[in-house]
């Protein structure tokens, strides 16, 4: 990352810290649109929107984030969440078992997954 992209890339994390996701959205587009395809600032981005519950703009950068690392077990579950948020329970279902699968240790991870039968 440049510095200026850094500098709004650690601008949004703290807006995050800080509880004002909104904020937080603004300088991560920036450094978005400077480098699309760094996982942390797809991340931050994704927690932002789910904070100001805009579920699609969050399952857009989740998505992406996949697309990028695709055994990220965090995008997983944060892509399950999203898709839950918005009714899609058994599509969330499937990224809640991927992501517990990568992680197997995560009592959080675990506890999300629903039994659909």
């Amino acid at each position: 990352m440049s510095e200026s992209t850094y500098s709004l890339f650690q601008q949004g994390k703290e807006h995050l810290q800080r509880g004002m996701p909104a904020q937080a959205t603004v300088a991560l587009e920036k450094a978005k649109k400077r480098e699309p395809n760094k996982e942390s600032i797809r991340e931050a981005l994704g927690i932002a929107y789910f904070r100001i519950r805009r579920w699609d703009a969050a399952e857009a950068e989740f998505r992406k984030l996949l697309d990028l690392s695709p055994v990220n077990d965090y995008a997983h579950y944060a892509l399950g969440r999203c898709l839950e948020k918005q009714g899609r329970t058994h599509e969330a279902n499937g990224h809640y078992k991927l992501a517990s699968s990568l992680k197997p240790e995560s009592e959080q991870y675990r506890a999300r997954i629903k039994e659909l039968d």
